[in-house]
């Protein structure tokens, strides 16, 4: 007998059918001599229901082993559902218990709080919620790459140890094998990383942009897709300090192509998710959020609006509504503006572009004006930012330069510089945090509930 998953049987399963499912009962209630088990196995929202004959040999003394929380496999015939809301259910002719659950079992049946199931996140995979946005991930995750395979693109691994700070802003975790009870010093009592396994500082990447635009010299168009990290000690809802990222890199394109193709992955990605996981996306629109499916109709359909930062700061400036935070050209656009741009102005996505080169950093291309530099950044309803690229600066004497200007010695990327000196091109990227897209595409309240396993500021546990 074959062994079918849940989702599988609930769609195309059909009464008088034999099969075979294995899963995790969520609930269990008797009646009229009958038992009903409610089973899921992780692959769809919707559980089986499992009908259990009272004249089932040992029917009391399984009985008591069938609790929540304990695994299952069971064998028997689909019939007609005289229930609501489900076509088939499975009438067991075969019970096998493989791991029974007491009362301890801390997902019993009860509503738990986001902020609990976090303590408990061995478990939470299992609850309706959860399950939901992790299955939203990964099809979200295929989506990438199928969005980029298709296009030509070339996934290249990037380092996750590194010696550089991409965004210069010093938030990096650091990597060492010294003994920390006993660090070698040198001169003026400075750690001694001569000694240090790589023989000088290293950290957690929090970027594989630089060496993207290494492959994109030789390949044309690649992206990464994986973990960043951030020594970020902000413990709010949108930051987490390991995430995944995706970053594509372009030769022979600028910032117009850039935007053409920010826009387009997020279009296919909203998309594909939705083909892919269309009753976890409308749970998600029911019980968390109720614009979800409204926030992703608005990306498929609405061509996306583009302003300049100088233009947006006008616009800011003479909105009716007060900000928090000051709105002036050269300051850096906070949430709150980046929010009320695509959510009251303009009421669908906005790319900002061209801001100024103050604000932004070295690596992006500075513009004729020489007052502003070849950015962009995405803003979506519901959440602001959710991508953020540029043209690169691909003019030798013009990154070594702002590189100075920056306080980063050029010698100590001489291999990125070295890409100026022979065979340049214009090129372009842009850098989007997965976690970010899954909780703007979920609606769910925190960034934190949308990864298995959270790190966050004194967070390490699992």
């Amino acid at each position: 007998m074959e062994t079918k998953r849940i989702a599988e049987i609930l769609r195309q399963g059909n009464p008088g059918d034999s099969t075979r499912v294995q899963g995790w009962i969520r609930t269990k209630r008797e009646s009229k001599g009958f038992s009903f088990l409610e089973v899921n196995d992780g692959s769809s929202l919707a559980n089986l229901q499992i009908v259990l004959n009272g004249d089932y040999p040992e029917y009391e003394q399984i009985l008591k082993t069938l609790t929540t929380g304990a695994s299952v496999e069971v064998e028997g015939e689909l019939v007609e559902s005289p229930a609501k809301g489900q076509r088939v259910e499975l009438k067991a002719a075969q019970v096998t218990v493989f791991g029974e659950a007491d009362e301890t079992y801390p997902l019993q049946k009860k509503r738990h709080s986001f902020e609990y199931l976090r303590t408990i996140a061995h478990w939470r995979s299992r609850t309706n919620t959860l399950g939901a946005v992790f299955r939203v991930r990964n099809a979200c995750a295929a989506a990438v790459h199928q969005f980029f395979q298709e296009r030509g693109f070339l996934w290249v691994h990037t380092p996750i140890i590194t010696g550089n700070d991409c965004e210069g802003a010093g938030e990096l975790l650091a990597v060492t094998s010294l003994d920390l009870q006993n660090v070698p010093r040198g001169d003026k009592q400075a750690v001694d990383y001569s000694q240090d396994f790589f023989g000088k500082p290293a950290y957690l990447t929090v970027s594989g942009q630089l060496e993207a635009e290494v492959m994109a010299m030789a390949f044309g168009n690649v992206y990464t897709f994986g973990p960043t990290f951030r020594a970020e000690n902000s413990n709010t809802s949108r930051h987490l300090a390991e995430f995944w990222m995706i970053e594509p890199e372009m030769a022979f394109c600028d910032l117009e192509g850039n935007m053409d193709l920010a826009e387009q992955f997020l279009k296919f990605a909203f998309k594909s998710v939705l083909e892919a996981c269309p009753e976890d996306m409308e749970f998600f629109n029911k019980r968390i959020n109720d614009t979800v499916l409204a926030t992703a109709d608005n990306i498929i359909n609405n061509e996306f609006e583009r302003v300049t930062y100088t233009d947006a700061i006008a616009l800011l400036e003479k909105a009716p509504d007060k900000f928090e935070f000051p709105v002036k050209w050269g300051l850096d656009l906070q949430s709150e503006h980046e929010r009320y741009l695509a959510e009251k102005l303009f009421k669908k996505p906005v790319i900002v572009t061209d801001y100024p080169i103050e604000i932004k950093a070295f690596y992006m291309r500075v513009s004729e004006d020489e007052k502003t530099v070849r950015a962009m950044d995405v803003l979506a309803p519901n959440i602001g930012e959710i991508i953020g690229g540029a043209q690169r600066e691909e003019r030798l004497d013009v990154l070594e330069a702002r590189m100075r200007s920056h306080d980063i010695n050029p010698e100590e990327l001489w291999w990125y510089l070295d890409l100026r000196r022979f065979g340049t091109v214009p090129h372009a990227g842009f850098g989007l945090g997965f976690e970010r897209l899954v909780q703007f595409m979920t609606g769910m309240g925190n960034i934190r509930d949308v990864i298995p396993f959270p790190r966050a500021p004194e967070s390490l546990d699992f």
